[in-house]
């Protein structure tokens, strides 16, 4: 483990040079890795243990469009393809990853197979964190641990066939056994960690719950919204609007943040957008302070994650979310970004 100095304060960070992946297979030897769950998350982290040695198997309710990706996948039923309880009686790691809500209401079922010395793993921390509303308490005599992939489940799979990582946090609930830590590493390496970094339940769910309501998704969908309405309203066209508003943040400037910084980003742009730029940023942060405060709040008070778990456990909720992301799919903004996104060279025939 590696002690880093990120702006002034010091972190653990493990990387795959301290932590190679020869000594996470030789951890993770004689365990049985049970996935459960097989949607967002569950492939990527499952094909890529696969691909590095582990012994895994899968839990997903058959008949579902889970089950039969996982088939497709290459999964085996009744040998590496099993029902949700049978895996995790099988497995000696129960690697929860079913949705928050699911999670909450096969726990009853799950929870008997939890038997001494086995291992519970989560990739975030919510049903742990707000158990008095999931009922999630798991038994003393397991060890209770978490890697975060911090991306997509698809993007943790691309990632690792490209020779790459995504980065992940690792948690330790409870050390039943004196081989929690081990276990979280060697599984956060097998996964296809880029590098670890240290956190906690609570920590880990604040932070991404903040994250995904903030800046990853919430407030990037609704600030473009905002600044391309705006501009419609003023009488710019649609394409001059969402090539201002998304095509070139997308395109051009966040991977120049991505590559280097913010700073090096605003050097590389003219110098009207750096002082536009860097006045604009203030009255921004300043206005949407008020909102993040809010926002963590109803996170860390339990708000947030009760309207989570009431509105995933109401059974139309697939079909209430088709139509709010239909509502965005096919408003002009997104239509003309789908036209937009023909014209790139990269969609244009040779």
């Amino acid at each position: 483990m590696s002690k880093m100095n990120f702006g002034g304060t010091e972190e653990t960070v493990i990387t795959r040079d301290e932590f190679p992946l020869s000594k996470a297979q030789e951890i993770l030897k004689d365990e049985i890795v049970a996935v459960l769950g097989y949607g967002v998350q569950g492939p990527g982290q499952a094909l890529n243990m696969r691909d590095n040695g582990v012994k895994v198997i899968i839990g997903q309710r058959k008949g579902s469009p889970s089950y039969e990706k996982a088939l497709k996948d290459g999964w085996v039923e009744g040998v590496t393809l099993f029902d949700l309880e049978e895996a995790a009686e099988k497995g000696t790691i129960v690697m929860y990853l079913l949705s928050d809500a699911a999670q909450k209401i096969m726990w009853d079922k799950i929870k008997p197979h939890l038997t001494k010395g086995k291992a519970l793993y989560f990739s975030h921390g919510f049903s742990i964190v707000y158990r008095d509303q999931t009922g999630v308490i798991p038994p003393e005599d397991i060890d209770v641990i978490l890697v975060g992939p911090k991306g997509p489940g698809g993007k943790v799979r691309t990632l690792f066939l490209e020779g790459k990582g995504v980065n992940s946090s690792y948690a330790i609930h409870q050390d039943a056994t004196g081989h929690a830590l081990d276990r979280a590493l060697a599984l956060g390496i097998t996964v296809g960690s880029g590098f670890l970094f240290e956190t906690s339940f609570e920590k880990e769910v604040l932070s991404d719950l903040t994250g995904e309501r903030g800046v990853l998704m919430g407030a990037m969908a609704g600030i473009m919204e905002a600044q391309y309405n705006l501009l419609r309203k003023k009488g710019h066209s649609p394409s001059e609007a969402f090539n201002e508003t998304v095509e070139e943040a997308t395109q051009s400037l966040i991977p120049l943040i991505g590559e280097k910084g913010m700073d090096w980003m605003f050097a590389n742009c003219s110098t009207t957008a750096q002082r536009g730029a860097l006045d604009w940023r203030h009255r921004f942060r300043k206005a949407v302070e008020p909102v993040f405060e809010d926002l963590y709040e109803r996170v860390k008070n339990g708000t947030e994650t009760a309207i989570v778990l009431e509105a995933n456990s109401d059974i139309d909720y697939r079909n209430k979310l088709e139509k709010e992301l239909s509502e965005m799919r096919n408003s002009e903004m997104w239509q003309t970004g789908e036209q937009v996104r023909r014209l790139r060279p990269e969609n244009q025939k040779q």
